[in-house]
């Protein structure tokens, strides 16, 4: 019987034509061997699945294809329960992994057997790839922490300070024990996911940069509506009923005030960007 790797790197593609090359090529050239690659494709339509086509001929990775329907939720779970890893790290079909990183992030959960959770910093890229924002991520999270002090951290700033999936590796087991993905706040999935994995164990940062965000026009309408902050104050909300002795009254009040003043940042940031994205 084949052992199981290290890792699982889970890729949910859905109509990425544009860029899944260079999000695959950009897992498959890391300097670590010990991985499976697994790509769930969404009932794309436009050649994506072709693409994938190719690679899976050359033995490098399973496809699986998802039916339509269901979102990104069916196909976050779909390609996550595929995973039989140790680790988990998730790479949506427009990222990009800077190298080293499963490097580095296997061997800090190595080296730190009660972390659940390791994050790192990215950058932002635009359509073309061009670097938007050159590092962003783990404010107030540079050193190894308890799990209840990064929640709390995280709920306090208002913001997303682990990142996106391509960020973060997490113990699959863990992942598993609270049912996969987190979409009950689907604007926080990542977020709201990471933070409950941490309530089992520990945080270790990795300092470096290790992937790129693509940021494209479907950014743009979540930014601009009131939706995602929405959702930060009821995720907030959740987390104080749900694990009082983490995340607090106070916290909660703080976070939400924070949250606020971040979505109209947010909102700002994003119409600076688009305008220099053309």
């Amino acid at each position: 019987m084949t052992p199981s790797p290290l890792i699982s790197v889970v890729v949910p593609s859905y109509n990425n034509a544009d860029y899944i090359r260079e999000t695959i090529d950009s897992i498959l050239t890391q300097d670590f061997d010990d991985f499976e690659l697994i790509v769930a494709d969404h009932s794309s339509t436009d050649g994506t699945a072709d693409i994938l086509r190719e690679y899976e001929s050359t033995g490098r990775l399973t496809l699986v294809h998802t039916e339509a329907g269901g979102g990104a939720e069916r196909n976050f779970n779909a390609v996550s329960r595929l995973a039989t890893g140790k680790y988990l790290k998730l790479v949506p079909g427009d990222d990009v992994l800077k190298p080293g990183i499963l490097t580095r992030q296997v061997a800090l959960l190595e080296a730190n057997p009660s972390a659940t959770v390791v994050a790192c910093p990215r950058e932002f890229i635009d359509s073309r790839g061009s670097t938007v924002l050159a590092r962003r991520g783990l404010q107030g999270l540079r050193a190894p922490m308890p799990g209840s002090e990064a929640i709390r951290r995280v709920i306090r700033a208002g913001s997303n300070l682990l990142g996106e999936p391509a960020c973060v590796t997490i113990r699959r087991d863990v992942l598993e024990l609270d049912n996969l993905w987190f979409f009950d706040f689907p604007f926080l999935v990542d977020q709201a996911t990471y933070l409950r994995a941490l309530v089992h164990g520990e945080f270790v940062p990795d300092l470096e940069v290790g992937a790129a965000f693509r940021m494209n026009s479907g950014q743009w309408s979540v930014a601009l509506t009131g939706k995602q902050s929405e959702q930060v104050r009821a995720f907030h909300e959740w987390f104080h009923l749900t694990h009082p002795d983490i995340v607090t009254r106070a916290d909660l009040v703080i976070g939400n005030a924070r949250a606020a003043i971040m979505a109209q940042v947010r909102k700002l940031s994003y119409v600076i960007l688009k305008n220099r994205m053309g």
